[in-house]
């Protein structure tokens, strides 16, 4: 079907010579220089040849021409697959409504809401006021800011009280440093002021004219610092708050109300309120309730009774209430949700009659609301088996009804109204598939494998019904395992390409999330982090036992610190697998742990351990996947990266790719591309994502249709 051509090029002084493509046409792959240099901790040198390739300013010649190169040779891997590349790029956009409009929301006489124009990147956002058939005000277009800029991302908008004024964040970079501006809805003029590095959220005060936001430190990138900022005053922004202590992160938020404004200061394991009436902007922030070790607690407020969320000796959470005067005194609170062992609350919304509450039991997300009155409670009731349920935007404490998000690997995400009185349900919106979507072609379902350690490890799982047995079909297999964070289920656009061809599409619930609970996520951290991989090599061989999968076709992707996983899993058990798509990986543990100067680090001491203590650095040694590297076969690997990343510097997997590529005893594929204008979040707009997407999607039908 595609044509082959024969492509050489040189790269750098020295230049690899191996077939990576095996098409039996010579591919020359960029050789990255070694200079020699040591790390030294604890009495142990580590050879790390390739250090060279850090720069922390991004504009070093030689290291930028090397990334440009390997992009370059990435195209000619690639090469043969560029048609099929863009017809998958080609399907997944065509699935999208050229035009699509949000739920809108009420907040006093206006609906708000945000739409996508046809072929457009980014979101207008607009309002009407007092009904929807009223004529549209378009507050900003995102795609007039983003004219011009080769990256852009806004993450936050907020309107004043007073509804006259919108704030909204811009970043240009893909370093999610933001800058605020500010526009005049009344005139449509922009206001002067403009502040800079910040992490893009805005709180307004009562008074229209005050907010307060948070800044990042400008090497750490970690937010520590909230400034109270005056519209239009040529006065200097009072600095109300700094945190000192480099392992816990700063935000600033309003209650649902907006009679309060908070700073939360959380670290992995512990966190801080503090508390400031929103109509005394120039007031004092209280604690309210001083940190605690291992204590982690959020807040929701209602008619001055706050409602608090706290692990205090409740390792899943439970739900207590009490009063800005009693709330330094935890004895005193009154419990309203009680402990649950097999039940994980995650966040909570509380309107006039009832609580909502957001939480897990046998792996499953889905909504409870909790009767203030009677004390009874009920979840809102579907009937699929594996979905994910999740608590909308609900800016009226005074409402019966609620709004949430529905979504499972063959529902599209879907927005419902929930009366509490009545239990009925409306549907709201369910996010369109351009071209004719049957669900029931489709089909999804949860299986459970057991790891090496006796542990019962959740799987969900979709795939097309078709008259191909499972046992012959290509697998990819994603998961992430670590800081709590559970991958749901939940549908793809772009999925669909892959289901669309026989794939079975697999999320490995592993320990290091909290698919099962707050232990789950202990069983997979600090010096049990390598339950994480086990379980996830474990889940490879369950799923193949129980007849998902052709062995010879199994693919694995993970992201961030899934891409670590995908990191070390190659280094413990590459033969079980065909391709790995290593995405931003995180991959040279204990030099990143070891430089408190780069963003995040210290605040994962909790997560993975600090390498300044022996025992965790040669745990975190055992793993690291740069440091694994050996001389073996490793299976096709794609790996991707941004320059501008903010979370996984690009010089990691820059690093392990060519210390792979110099030692690894195979000739499998070996690639990387790096996005020049993006970072951890890879390319922005609504469309040019899925040109990465199918990229990644090429490289796996590549390796199939190779055989």
């Amino acid at each position: 079907m595609f044509k082959y051509i024969i492509i050489f090029f040189t790269i750098l002084s020295q230049v690899g010579c191996s077939p990576m493509n095996k098409t039996n046409h010579i591919i020359k792959a960029p050789v990255a220089k070694k200079v020699p240099y040591y790390h030294q901790e604890h009495g142990n040198k580590r050879y790390d040849p390739y250090h060279w390739l850090r720069d922390d300013k991004r504009k070093d010649p030689e290291i930028i021409d090397y990334l440009n190169k390997e992009n370059s040779y990435a195209d000619a891997v690639l090469k043969n697959q560029e048609p099929l590349i863009e017809e998958l790029y080609q399907e997944m956009i065509a699935r999208l409504p050229q035009k699509e409009v949000s739920v809108p929301y009420k907040i006093d006489d206006y609906w708000y809401y945000s739409r996508f124009d046809a072929g457009k990147e980014y979101a207008i956002y607009a309002r009407k006021l007092k009904n929807l058939q009223a004529p549209e005000q378009i507050m900003v277009d995102m795609n007039e800011r983003a004219e011009g800029k080769s990256y852009f991302a806004s993450n936050y908008q907020a309107i004043s009280p007073n509804h006259k004024i919108l704030g909204f964040s811009e970043d240009v970079t893909g370093r999610r440093k933001y800058t605020l501006r500010f526009k005049n809805l009344t005139t449509g003029e922009y206001f002067e002021d403009v502040i800079e590095n910040t992490t893009g959220s805005i709180v307004w005060a009562l008074d229209n004219k005050t907010f307060f936001y948070t800044k990042k430190h400008p090497t750490t990138l970690l937010p520590y610092r909230v400034y109270r900022h005056e519209l239009g005053s040529d006065d200097k922004d009072v600095l109300v708050y700094e945190e000192k202590d480099d392992t816990f992160y700063t935000s600033v938020s309003a209650t649902t109300s907006k009679k309060y404004i908070i700073i939360s200061l959380t670290s992995t394991l512990s966190s801080e309120m503090l508390i400031l009436d929103a109509a005394n902007s120039k007031g004092e922030f209280k604690s309210f309730l001083p940190r605690e070790k291992d204590h982690e607690y959020s807040l929701e407020e209602l008619n001055d009774k706050f409602y608090v969320l706290t692990n205090w000796k409740a390792k899943n959470f439970r739900i207590m209430k009490t009063d800005l005067m009693h709330s330094n005194d935890k004895n005193s609170w009154q419990e309203v949700i009680a402990h649950d062992s097999s039940t994980l609350i995650y966040d909570m919304q509380a309107l006039k009659s009832k609580l909502a509450i957001e939480q897990r039991s046998n792996g499953i997300r889905h909504i409870k609301l909790y009767d203030y009155h009677d004390k009874s409670s009920q979840k809102i009731p579907t009937q699929e088996e594996t979905y994910t349920m999740y608590l909308g935007y609900n800016p009226d404490q005074n409402s019966d009804v609620i709004r949430y998000g529905y979504v499972s690997m063959t529902t599209p995400f879907t927005v419902y109204d929930y009366d509490m009185k009545t239990a009925e349900k409306t549907l709201m919106k369910r996010d369109e598939v351009v071209g004719g979507y049957d669900e029931k072609q489709f089909k999804s379902q949860r299986t459970t494998v057991t790891a090496r350690d006796g542990a019962q490890v959740p799987v969900s799982l979709v795939y097309k019904k078709s008259e191909t047995p499972l046992s012959e079909r290509p697998i990819l297999i994603y998961a992430y395992g670590s800081y709590g964070h559970s991958v749901d289920p939940s549908f793809s656009y772009a999925r669909l390409s892959l289901l669309d061809r026989d794939f079975i599409y697999a999320i490995a619930h592993i320990r290091g999330s909290q698919a099962k609970g707050r232990a789950w996520y202990e069983e997979g951290k600090l010096l049990k982090k390598k339950n994480t991989f086990n379980d996830y090599v474990d889940v490879t061989k369950g799923l193949l036992a129980q007849g998902y999968g052709d062995k010879h076709n199994v693919f694995g992707m993970g992201g961030s610190a899934g891409g670590l996983l995908m990191g070390a899993v190659v280094n413990m058990n590459a033969e079980l697998y065909k391709g790995i798509i290593a995405a931003v990986p995180f991959v040279d543990v204990i030099s990143t742990m070891l430089d408190e100067s780069i963003p995040l680090t210290t605040g994962e001491f909790d997560e993975w351990g600090n390498p300044k203590v022996k025992v965790y650095y040669d745990y975190m040694l055992s793993y690291s996947p740069y440091d694994q590297v050996t001389a073996k076969d490793y299976p096709n690997m794609l790996i991707t990266t941004g320059l501008h990343d903010s979370q996984v510097q690009y010089w990691e997997p820059a690093k392990w790719l060519a210390k792979l590529r110099d030692v690894k005893t195979d000739e499998n594929i070996l690639i990387m591309r790096t996005n020049m204008d993006a970072g951890h979040g890879g390319a922005s707009g609504r469309f040019q994502a899925y040109k990465e997407t199918a990229e990644e999607y090429g490289f796996l039908l590549k390796l199939l249709n190779e055989d």
